[in-house]
């Protein structure tokens, strides 16, 4: 009650938030591992759900509670928001509230890039199993713009070729 303020403090702790962005990558990948193994091992699927049973757990599953570290970021960004819109503009904690939300939208803008740079990086890799894995192009430099199906005219008699294009 004597400081009433929480921008300071989420300014010191913001920029450790892209850390999630690390979570976010893998999260398809640890989802996946989860049905995976639910399907495979009768042990693991029992543990699980013994675990979710507990009262800490709320009811909740696994991956509900997997969940939740890829949705804080967005949470916060939208709870900032809110906040500036009701806080006074000659709040001694405004410019601080508007410095933590500069780096919180960073840290959600950070956390999309590796959605997508993972999204891409897997979509190369089907490309390139496509392929018969002759030519890799898997990169990270890499990236694929659009593919699809085009006709190549041949320069001679003008017969057009089907052909699949990924650019």
């Amino acid at each position: 009650s004597t400081t009433p303020r929480i921008g300071d403090i989420l300014q010191k702790l913001a920029p450790f938030l892209k850390m999630y962005g690390e979570y976010v990558k893998n999260f398809d990948n640890a989802m996946e591992l989860v049905k995976t193994w639910t399907e495979r091992s009768p042990q693991f699927k029992f543990i699980v759900q013994d675990i979710q049973k507990e009262k800490v757990c709320g009811n909740l599953t696994l991956q509900h509670h997997m969940l939740e570290p890829v949705q804080r970021i967005p949470r916060y960004e939208m709870l900032l928001k809110d906040y500036l819109r009701k806080l006074p503009q000659d709040s001694l904690d405004w410019k601080d509230a508007e410095k933590s939300l500069e780096i919180i939208s960073t840290a959600a803008s950070h956390s999309n890039s590796a959605i997508r740079k993972m999204e891409n990086l897997k979509k190369l890799l089907e490309i390139y199993e496509m392929l018969g894995e002759e030519e890799d192009i898997v990169n990270p430099s890499n990236e694929l713009i659009k593919e699809g199906q085009i006709l190549k005219l041949a320069a001679r008699n003008t017969s057009a070729q089907e052909r699949y294009l990924f650019l």
